[in-house]
């Protein structure tokens, strides 16, 4: 338990942006996944949008501290691999 005003402060905040973070590792999980299937499906107009939408979810995630930069460039590169693939 903390015991000073500044530690449950921290606390709460910490909460706060555990929430957050999750809720954009999760969404961005779902759009590499849903790309997967698109490239799978060879659907290449349906997963050049999603493409667009991860690497933006990514370039976002990795601003606000959710993925380390380098972490978020290295699932963009997967992502690159994926819609490469269709070609």
């Amino acid at each position: 338990m903390p015991h000073s005003a500044q530690a449950r402060k921290r606390v709460r905040q910490s909460e706060r942006s555990r929430v957050a973070s999750k809720s954009a590792r999760s969404e961005i999980k779902s759009l590499t996944k849903a790309l997967a299937e698109k490239v799978s499906a060879k659907d290449q107009e349906g997963a050049r949008i999603l493409f667009l939408k991860v690497i933006s979810e990514l370039d976002k995630a990795a601003k606000n501290h959710v993925y380390h930069r380098n972490a978020a460039a290295r699932r963009k590169s997967h992502a690159a691999v994926l819609m490469n693939s269709l070609k």
